[in-house]
């Protein structure tokens, strides 16, 4: 079964009240009462043993999101599948072949951090990123290319590491 959703379309105004409505008061020979609007205040800091809202955070970088499911997906932590909507399909092959290396798989049971996130804009809808990704004492290196697509969804569309001896 295909979902659709959409939107009810409006329909033309015409000169009667919709139906179910009584219809509107046209008698111009009783004025209409105004509304003011509500008294402007400050709101008051809160007391001292609240603390205060903490403001809303920006969205992640794009980049920083890829890191994150690269760094997974090349550790073994997460399978091939859940970046694969993600990839585009040249660099899902390289993706694939390197996951099976598992290039930033876990030395001696450490889990690989993100030290460092850098990238270049070529074009308004492309970044070049790269990334040191620590596995225990090593440091190692990943590079990528995201792409802005048509539908304005970010995809990867080529994956590298450094090369393992």
């Amino acid at each position: 079964m295909r979902k659709v959703m959409t939107r009810p379309r409006r329909r033309p105004p015409t000169g009667r009240p919709p139906v179910g409505r009584p219809p509107t008061r046209t008698d111009s020979r009783r004025p209409t009462p105004t509304r003011q609007p509500p008294p402007r205040t400050t709101p008051a800091p809160p007391p001292a043993g609240i603390p205060a809202a903490i403001p809303a955070q920006p969205p992640p970088h794009p980049t920083e999101l890829f890191t994150e499911r690269l760094v997974l997906v090349l550790s073994g932590q997460r399978p091939m599948h859940w970046v694969a909507r993600h990839i585009a399909n040249t660099a899902f092959d390289d993706l694939v072949r390197l996951a099976e290396l598992r290039p930033l798989g876990t030395d001696g049971g450490h889990r690989p951090t993100i030290h460092r996130i850098g990238h270049y804009q070529p074009h308004p809808e492309t970044y070049e990123v790269f990334a040191r990704i620590a596995t225990g004492p090593r440091l190692r290196a990943l590079a990528f290319r995201l792409h802005c697509g048509t539908d304005r969804r970010w995809r990867c569309t080529a994956v590298e590491t450094e090369r393992t001896p």
